[in-house]
């Protein structure tokens, strides 16, 4: 853990949500700030988000990045390989689904957080939980993907030769839970999806599926948008950080 950034402005305190280890980021002085919860990716923590939590909290909102399951605080693997993200991506991806309302219940009850003004955002495979979640969750604000997918199945073509029982139930259970199949509910809510047009971990691919066949169900297009930068690989940039921002500016 790095503890060499310090704020005046902002109040970092870290905290145990019902066994989920979590950072919140909150800026001093503004009594009912709008509220986001941020996943990070496969292979990193909350605490390599840090940097992050900062950026939005000074942009006034109230931010809290929890460790996912195997991850930081939780039980975390010895490598984050690819025999490892096999076995345990889609896991770790429900289990985060599951957590959630943990989370949102802690905001509301504990910091006096707008059940009507949250926001969820995810990187990677926290970008992937993020759409699962928002998906679920009708009372959620708005969605800010980086380098994720609403289009689960899409993604899951990587899959490839013997599978265990195991991964063949999660892969079933994420077909079901896919986004892309839940249009209806999802439709006319705010969509931000950044990614690289590179992207060789989670190709682009499923992005622009699942905006192609959304976004005619749009009654304003404004709400669903997606962003691709030209020859970046798996990576989130500052041009990514700020137009987040603008986009919570105007929907949360």
């Amino acid at each position: 853990m790095t503890d060499y950034i310090k704020s005046s402005f902002i109040i970092e305190e870290r905290v145990n949500i019902n066994g989920i280890p979590a950072i919140i980021f909150r800026p001093k002085g503004v009594k009912e700030p709008p509220n986001l919860i941020f996943y990070h990716g496969w292979g990193s923590n909350k605490d390599t988000q840090r940097i992050r939590g900062f950026i939005l909290a000074a942009a006034g909102y109230q931010v809290l990045i929890p460790d996912a399951v195997y991850h930081g605080e939780r039980n975390p693997l010895k490598d984050y390989g690819k025999a490892s993200a096999t076995e345990y991506f889609w896991e770790v991806i429900f289990t985060n689904m599951e957590e959630y309302t943990r989370l949102e219940n802690e905001l509301i009850l504990k910091y006096n957080a707008d059940p009507d003004r949250i926001a969820i955002m995810g990187n990677s495979m926290g970008g992937f939980s993020a759409a699962g979640i928002f998906t679920s969750n009708k009372n959620i604000k708005t969605l800010i993907v980086f380098n994720g997918s609403c289009s689960w199945d899409t993604f899951n073509k990587i899959y490839d030769g013997d599978m265990t029982e195991k991964i063949e139930r999660l892969l079933k259970r994420a077909g079901e839970k896919d986004p892309f199949k839940h249009l209806s509910m999802l439709k006319d809510r705010p969509i931000l999806m950044l990614h690289g047009d590179s992207d060789s971990l989670v190709p682009v691919d499923g992005q622009r599926d699942f905006y192609n066949k959304i976004c005619p169900l749009y009654r304003d297009k404004e709400k669903i948008k997606l962003v691709e930068y030209p020859l970046l690989n798996h990576f989130v940039t500052t041009n990514m950080m700020e137009e987040s921002i603008n986009w919570l500016g105007r929907y949360l």
